[in-house]
């Protein structure tokens, strides 16, 4: 197989995230939330698996007729931000006015975000949060906390984006990444359990979702806090 053929696969690959967004959003729709987050985190382990794949086979100089980095931003704009956004909306754990808050909110600021050239770090990590609110709205599914405390939490992540704190990238950030990969394939698990079991509240894979998220959520900052030792 030449290098052509093997960097154009990884293309398609990446293009299958659409076809999984499809999926998550008629299950939306139908509002059978287990399945609809099922796809995402269907589309989501494409998504992590995809970028290390477009490096090895080198699909900018083998493949340069797709722009791969543009198919990721639009299918992680439909996975990781509208379809979640809608959840969060029609499943009414945020009523009347929060609800049209949150989603408007959510929306502006990802696609001013996404489109933002200062969005990576140095070090590959993200300048601020990176719009990740698939992984927020999975855990406002599995506890379904007070809905001000959603709102509180859509807030102060919508503005985080646009701070300087630093958010890592599981693969690519080399700092604690022996930690930081496998806690994101542990989220990827306990997130699909979650929604294996419809977000049954006894189940064990919502905490699981906690110590995760808080980990990745938190592991940058703590980057930033921590100096990193010279060589």
């Amino acid at each position: 197989m030449t290098a052509r053929i093997q960097a154009t696969f990884v293309h398609l690959l990446t293009a299958t995230g659409a076809v999984f967004a499809m999926l998550a959003m008629l299950a939306a729709v139908d509002e059978k939330w287990g399945l609809m987050y099922l796809w995402l985190v269907v589309a989501f382990a494409v998504d992590g698996i995809d970028g290390p794949l477009a490096r090895k086979y080198d699909v900018k100089t083998n493949a340069p007729q797709y722009d791969g980095v543009l198919m990721d931003l639009i299918i992680d704009y439909l996975t990781y931000v509208f379809i979640p956004a809608y959840a969060l909306f029609k499943s009414h754990l945020l009523p009347g006015w929060t609800g049209w808050l949150a989603i408007i909110l959510i929306t502006f600021a990802s696609v001013v975000y996404f489109a933002d050239t200062r969005m990576k770090t140095k070090d590959n990590s993200f300048a601020g949060f990176p719009g990740c609110w698939n992984m927020v709205v999975i855990v406002m599914f599995a506890l379904q906390p007070n809905f001000y405390a959603i709102l509180g939490i859509v807030v102060v992540l919508a503005i985080a984006m646009f701070t300087p704190l630093k958010f890592v990238h599981p693969v690519r950030t080399d700092r604690w990444r022996t930690v930081s990969l496998p806690m994101a394939l542990a989220w990827t698990f306990f997130a699909g359990w979650a929604a294996w079991v419809d977000f049954d509240p006894n189940s064990w894979a919502h905490w699981g979702l906690v110590v995760t998220s808080l980990y990745l959520v938190f592991a940058g900052i703590l980057q930033q806090l921590i100096p990193q030792r010279k060589a």
